[in-house]
């Protein structure tokens, strides 16, 4: 705030005059239609924390699902010779990879979205960088047998 500016209120309260100060550059009277500063867009820190533990919640589910995926292979060892039992451990190798990647992701996801919810005032451009910075580090591979080209 501008030295002048200070001045200026401590007059107008000194004289008991009303005084329009303006914070962050935000404008000192709203008026009756849409802010300026979100240009009537509503948010509400609930709605945020909301949505981060609904995906919170899918974490828990994930982490169920992986926990019964662990409990089937219990007594299941190698076995010379057993084509089955060595794909069938190759399999459970990579699902459990991959649900492993999804609740962290989902953890991910959970935590920006209640940063979100907290500060309120992240610019769509930087939720829509943290989202993408998630989207990089956690992508999908390539369907076994690469991607179908033209059909």
């Amino acid at each position: 705030m501008a030295w002048d500016e200070w001045d200026q209120i401590k007059a107008g309260a000194t004289n008991r005059q009303p005084t329009a100060m303006r914070l962050n550059q935000a404008p000192a009277d709203p008026g009756t239609g849409p802010s300026a500063v979100t240009g009537g867009l509503k948010s509400s820190k609930k709605a945020w924390t909301t949505a981060g533990a609904e995906v919170g919640s899918l974490r828990t589910h994930v982490s169920t699902a992986l926990t019964k995926l662990e409990d089937s292979q219990t007594g299941l060892g190698e076995i010379p010779g057993c084509l089955s039992a060595a794909a069938q451990t190759d399999v459970y190798k990579s699902w459990k990879k991959y649900a492993e990647s999804v609740s962290e992701r989902c953890g991910s996801l959970q935590k920006l979205l209640d940063q979100v919810g907290h500060d309120l005032l992240t610019t769509d451009e930087a939720i829509k960088s943290e989202i993408q910075k998630l989207n990089l580090k956690y992508a999908d591979t390539d369907a076994v047998g690469g991607q179908a080209k033209g059909r």
